[in-house]
């Protein structure tokens, strides 16, 4: 094996640019797959960093992640399956103080027996506990994250019991987490985390005590012994208590688990399916890499056919040939696994130290593991074997006497070989990943140009939170106004609104809509879910979205007036039959509020940008206060120039607000996050199939023009045109490419159907993809002959057929 090492380096040293070109195509294979896979291992099959996690699920209210307190309560008292259930809910961002200075962060708040029931401990101080909880307010403790800590204090162990105020509320710090623990979800890094029962506080409104409210998140682990179809069933039979318990709120309650990381079923489903999707083609660059490979070697092996055939005359084992060859692929197959590996770490922690959403903790940590590295060594190993067993037949077959009387193959005389079918292979495979890609960034060009109810272009956001400044209920639609009204002033402002949340972004709620004669307030009785915001005069024209009927809400919607509604239209012909007829309806909400329909706008995108049309209300923000405060701000003036006049203008109102400023365009990278990320990987990934096309391309054409030199001299010699050398030299290539790119076309049209799940208007049917292709393809093929063609072109017949 020694002696097989020794001569396989040597023969590889003797090809410099064969071994250099055979070692970068494999190393951007595993690369793509080492990358792929980690962020594959970190999202999928890595559970999150828990002791026993194999046995976390979390709970689900049909196929939802989101819970309300009650009904947990009520599950972790009744139920038998788990150990302990836990709750958590992401609050979002709150205004903290420690005495130095003032910053916003965002936290957890978590039950009592979170830490306790994950099996966590404290890397400093204690943590919280269920004893510890004694009612509404009666726990004011955080918890700080390992990272924060060292952000914020500088890692100072005498951070114990220091005091901090949260929404102007004092809490005392009595614990650090340990460095690797971020919670139950994976994607999100909070900065501390608050026992729930002081939501009321930090927030202003009482939630816990509504059972309609579904904002909790719910983990449990498993007794042992349990398993999760007889945990289901345990859960179940308390939803039907509940269901008839509580028929307004629970009625038809069902639960089913879900592993924890990803927000059980709602973002998993849509993550995997896509990671699925895009494992598969990194496996089909790892493909088209070997068959890339498998075809340089097997031409290889042919020009050393007179080599082999020396050997073979002489008494040398075929077998011993063949592992000699073998060794060789492993050579280069372990070379540029090591390259890719390289490459792919550095890429990885790029990733890891990403933040997509500057204002929001969240990242993905995806450093690679012990299991990238083994996946990675496979895939080297198995790569080396595939490609390197190609010219194994060759071999096999080749019969000695003839290639040294002749001084070329059998194979080399077919007129169809297996480097043709590698080539086609090859070909066909970048096609898909190219025909992908281009699917995933026209539908991305598409989604920046689409309406969604809203136009964010020439539109800047202010995002702020008045209980954060000490506001009171009660008080926040005055203070609002006034902000409102500030704005207005400033030159340049064309409109101006509030919103107490802004459609595609993180927050966002939906309640049960009734018919106007309904009595019976169950959820089976509703007419429809609808997603509800509150707005004041002048959002809509500041949004730019088009009222079609009625009027506008107005400030005389005050508190003591009726119940003023803006519905939109999928809301108006679903409750009410027609645009036409919701103007001057009531419908029912909440349980029994009843609300006027005084106009009717055009519909929206107010979850994903990828979801179908569904029903929303807008109430009048005097009617319906809240401390959330989005002020949208229409102008033509310089963006950055608006932000200080804002800034300025606000600070002079009420200095102590926090205020957090940005154009719409770039609060749209939430929305458009899932999106991006995968037109970003598709695109990267389209693009290391171009270049294996090109790289392919090249190999073949550069390998016919030189086994037919002497033919094409020949041909220019009696006569023959540029054209007729060029058909000769280079046709086959070209008839190999038009078949290859045909059939990977195909091939991406079909995987391009899953984009549509993640790729806002996404089509594999798009013209633009099938001409983009067509043509890329068509370059690619020309750019890839540009050499081989000129060398063809050039021939000497004098000097050629004289060296012959």
């Amino acid at each position: 094996m020694f002696t097989d090492v020794k001569y396989a380096f040597r023969q590889l040293r003797k090809s410099p640019g064969f071994a250099l070109t055979a070692m970068v195509t494999l190393a951007l294979g595993i690369g793509a797959n080492a990358v792929v896979f980690s962020v594959l291992n970190a999202l999928v099959l890595r559970p999150v960093k828990i002791p026993n996690a194999e046995s976390l699920y979390m709970v689900q209210r049909g196929h939802f992640p989101s819970q309300s307190y009650l009904d947990y309560l009520d599950l972790r008292d009744r139920n038998h399956s788990f150990d302990t259930l836990m709750t958590s809910t992401i609050l979002g961002s709150i205004g903290v103080n420690d005495g130095r200075d003032s910053s916003t962060a965002w936290p957890y708040l978590v039950s009592g027996n979170y830490f306790d029931g994950l099996g966590i401990q404290p890397s400093l101080g204690r943590f919280f506990h269920a004893s510890d909880e004694k009612g509404k307010n009666s726990a004011p403790y955080i918890v700080l994250s390992d990272g924060y800590w060292r952000s914020h204090y500088n890692a100072d162990r005498g951070v114990i019991g220091r005091m901090v105020e949260l929404n102007k509320h004092p809490f005392t710090v009595i614990g650090v987490a340990p460095p690797a623990f971020r919670g139950t979800e994976i994607f999100f890094a909070p900065a501390f985390w608050v026992p729930i029962v002081e939501e009321p506080l930090l927030q202003g409104i009482d939630n816990l005590q509504y059972r309609g409210d579904h904002s909790e998140w719910m983990v449990g682990r498993l007794k042992p012994g349990v398993t999760p179809a007889q945990a289901t069933a345990d859960l179940n039979r308390v939803g039907v208590w509940l269901s008839n318990t509580y028929p307004g709120d629970d009625e038809g309650l069902t639960f089913t688990l879900a592993r924890p990381g990803l927000v059980g079923d709602m973002l998993g489903g849509p993550a995997r399916l896509f990671m699925t999707g895009l494992m598969t083609l990194a496996g089909l660059i790892l493909l088209a890499a070997c068959a890339n490979l498998g075809s340089l070697f097997a031409a290889r092996a042919a020009d050393r056919a007179k080599e082999v055939a020396l050997r073979l005359a002489l008494g040398s084992r075929r077998g011993r040939i063949m592992r000699q060859l073998l060794t060789e692929a492993m050579l280069v197959s372990i070379a540029g696994g090591a390259i890719g590996v390289a490459g792919a770490v550095g890429v990885l922690h790029l990733l890891t130290a990403w933040q997509p959403i500057p204002s929001v903790p969240i990242n993905v940590p995806v450093n690679p593991d012990i299991r990238t590295y083994l996946v990675a060594l496979v895939m080297a190993l198995a790569s080396g074997l595939l490609f390197g067993i190609v010219p194994v037949r060759q071999v096999m077959r080749a019969d000695p006497w003839q290639t040294i009387r002749t001084g070329m193959s059998d194979s080399t005389m077919r007129r169809f070989t297996m480097r043709d079918l590698l080539l086609i292979v090859q070909i066909a495979i970048c096609a898909v990943l190219i025909t992908s890609s281009l699917v995933a960034v026209r539908g991305m060009a598409r989604s920046l140009h689409s309406n969604y109810g809203f136009h964010p272009e020439k539109a800047i956001l202010v995002d702020t939170d008045l209980q954060m400044a000490g506001y009171a209920d009660g008080t926040y639609a005055q203070m609002q106004r006034r902000m409102i009204d500030a704005i207005r002033s400033i030159p340049g402002v064309s409109a101006t609104g509030y919103v107490d949340q802004i459609p595609l972004g993180l927050g966002g709620s939906d309640s049960g809509v009734f018919a106007d004669a309904t009595t019976d307030y169950r959820p089976t009785n509703q007419v429809a879910d609808a997603m509800d915001y509150n707005i004041s005069p002048g959002y809509l024209a500041a949004a730019q979205t088009q009222l079609i009927a009625g009027r506008d809400i107005s400030y005389d919607d005050k508190k003591d007036a009726p119940i003023a509604t803006l519905v939109n239209r999928t809301f108006a012909v679903k409750v009410f039959g027609s645009v036409q007829k919701a103007v001057g309806g009531h419908f029912k909400f909440w349980s029994g509020n009843r609300a006027l329909v005084v106009g009717v706008v055009e519909d929206g995108k107010y979850r994903t940008v990828t979801e179908d049309q569904q029903p929303a209300m807008f109430f009048s923000f005097q009617q319906h206060q809240g401390s959330g405060t989005w002020l949208v701000v229409r102008s033509q003036r310089d963006p950055a120039e608006m932000t200080a006049a804002i800034l300025h203008t606000l600070q002079g109102l009420d200095s102590s607000i926090p205020l957090d400023i940005n154009t719409w365009t770039q609060e749209m990278d939430t929305a458009l996050f899932a999106a991006r990320v995968a037109s970003i990987a598709l695109g990267a990934l389209g693009l290391l199939g171009a270049m294996l096309a090109v790289t392919g391309v090249f190999g073949m054409a550069s390998y016919v023009v030189s086994k037919r030199l002497r033919e094409l001299g020949i041909r220019v010699a009696l006569g023959a045109g540029r054209r007729e050398v060029l058909s000769a030299s280079l046709g086959r290539a070209f008839r190999l490419l038009s078949i290859g790119s045909l059939a990977g076309v195909v091939g991406g049209i079909f995987f391009s159907r899953v984009l549509s799940f993640i790729v806002y208007e996404a089509s594999p049917k798009d013209p633009f993809v099938l001409i983009g292709v067509t043509a890329t393809m068509l370059v690619l093929g020309l750019v890839a002959s540009w050499i081989p063609a000129r060398r063809a072109l050039a021939v000497d017949p004098l000097i050629l057929l004289r060296e012959q």
